[in-house]
């Protein structure tokens, strides 16, 4: 096991990633069962179905997908070897584990959905009510990574984030989809929003976390606009 963390961490410099975002790896079984729930009765469930959790931590939000999706192929992948190690302890045939700090690996049109939970954020920011969140996150990195989650899902895919410091809406993504679920302040973590500007939204809550694919074929990225 020491020896597959060495090898993760030589593929990977995870912690210099411009990738990085959230520093901290805490998750819970089943921590978003009503998202879950809601995926499952937009896109069924079988074989064909393919859906990625990315950022899985050590792997409890792809083992709650499973019992969610008893079919469907379920990939998860992280930025730290670390949780990736622990995800391969978990010894399960039936998912799909690799480190990862981006989609940039992933086919085009492959993925169904893909969930992005507390993972686009960092603590820090809330913690520390900064009004900046450069130079922990910057806007450009949020915006080219969910271009590339764009990218990776088929006409008709769920993008679903839930938790992040900026708003998928200020995107220029965002254009090719459709907001399909929102949901009660109350069900929000307490973390801070930051403009395209990287400034504070003081105030500013955002309440769209689930979007579907509209366009068909790859999304043009912003430079190509």
């Amino acid at each position: 096991m020491l020896q597959l963390i060495r090898d993760l961490r030589e593929k990977v410099g995870w912690r210099a990633s411009p990738n990085r975002f959230q520093p901290f790896n805490h998750t819970l079984p089943d921590r978003y069962p009503w998202l879950f729930s809601f995926v499952r009765e937009r896109l069924g469930d079988g074989p064909d179905r393919r859906l990625l959790s990315f950022g899985c931590s050590v792997g409890q939000e792809a083992l709650s997908l499973r019992r969610h999706f008893a079919e469907a192929a379920i990939r998860g992948v992280d930025i730290d070897p670390n949780n990736i190690a622990a995800c391969h302890r978990l010894e399960r045939d039936d998912i799909e584990f690799a480190l990862a700090d981006s989609t940039a690996g992933e086919a085009d049109d492959s993925y169904d959905a893909i969930f992005c939970l507390a993972v686009l954020c960092n603590g820090k920011l809330t913690s520390r009510q900064a009004a900046r969140s450069d130079p922990l996150l910057h806007f450009a990195t949020f915006e080219r990574m969910v271009e590339d989650f764009a990218r990776c899902l088929k006409p008709g895919g769920l993008l679903c984030l839930v938790t992040t410091n900026f708003r998928f809406a200020d995107t220029a993504a965002a254009d090719g989809f459709e907001p399909v679920l929102h949901i009660d302040p109350s069900q929000m973590a307490p973390d801070l929003l930051y403009g395209r500007d990287n400034r504070l939204l003081k105030g500013e809550r955002y309440t769209e976390v689930v979007f579907v694919k509209k366009h068909i074929g790859r999304i043009a990225p912003p430079s190509a606009r």
